[in-house]
């Protein structure tokens, strides 16, 4: 008697789990954004009671916040998972820039999430605690520079590899590509911010809203714009292509 052969599991489907996940970063992030808008501008460090004020005020949502942008990078690491996968599917031999793109987006989550403790740290200051604004400051000055420049550079990274691999491999529409060299030239512009102080009421400040418009939004504007792309299916643009170069190989051997 023959034992039958157990059922294929199908695997995950890649291109659905990449649009998912640049859904859930997009959607996250504007939850963040409205957040921060319902918190207000901090005062500026060396206000010590102020600041020690505003902590007590908001700590609440701050922590909130933190928790949020936790779950953002979970998202984020999806998101990249599932990009080099279907950049390596079309083109293997683009695998090494690929690994670049993601190991830089890990890179990113890693430096995200030490600012994310930081920032909790401050909030949990003022927990049934007396604040401590000296420790505030230096926790948030820390983590502002994480938000700035070191985040700007990374995302460039990450931008311009996505940008080469998608315009060499045909595996994503060319017009994302160039938007992820755009990307990529806005991030720049976040690296003068670490000399901008820390003032939450100066538009270029480090972690300020400057890099948040210039930088962190127009990535997000690509995430969200590749998930639907792979969400409503790219096989369509590859039957395309395939079509076109069968009939331009058959007219050849005619």
């Amino acid at each position: 008697m023959s034992v039958p052969e157990p059922a294929a599991v199908r695997s995950p489907d890649v291109k659905r789990w990449t649009g998912i996940a640049a859904i859930g970063v997009t959607g996250l992030l504007i939850t963040e954004f409205v957040l921060h808008q319902v918190v207000g501008p901090r005062p500026e460090l060396d206000q010590s009671k102020e600041l020690a004020e505003f902590f007590v005020t908001h700590h609440n949502l701050l922590l909130t916040i933190v928790l949020i942008d936790t779950i953002l990078m979970a998202n984020i690491i999806v998101f990249l998972g599932g990009f080099r996968q279907i950049i390596t599917h079309a083109r293997h031999d683009l695998q090494w820039i690929a690994d670049i793109t993601f190991g830089a987006g890990l890179v990113f989550v890693a430096i995200t999430m030490a600012g994310d403790a930081m920032e909790a740290g401050s909030a949990l200051d003022v927990v049934r605690l007396t604040p401590d604004p000296s420790a505030i400051r230096a926790l948030t000055e820390g983590h502002a520079v994480m938000f700035g420049a070191t985040g700007c550079v990374l995302l460039a990274v990450i931008s311009g590899s996505s940008a080469y691999t998608v315009l060499l491999s045909g595996a994503l529409p060319r017009w994302t590509g160039v938007v992820a060299w755009v990307v990529a030239g806005l991030q720049l512009f976040g690296l003068a911010t670490i000399f901008g102080g820390t003032s939450d009421h100066f538009w270029f400040s480090s972690g300020g809203v400057g890099v948040t418009l210039t930088a962190t939004f127009p990535w997000v504007v690509w995430v969200i714009t590749v998930g639907i792309v792979t969400i409503r299916g790219h096989s369509g643009f590859h039957r395309r292509r395939s079509t076109i170069a069968d009939a331009l190989a058959d007219g050849a051997s005619a």
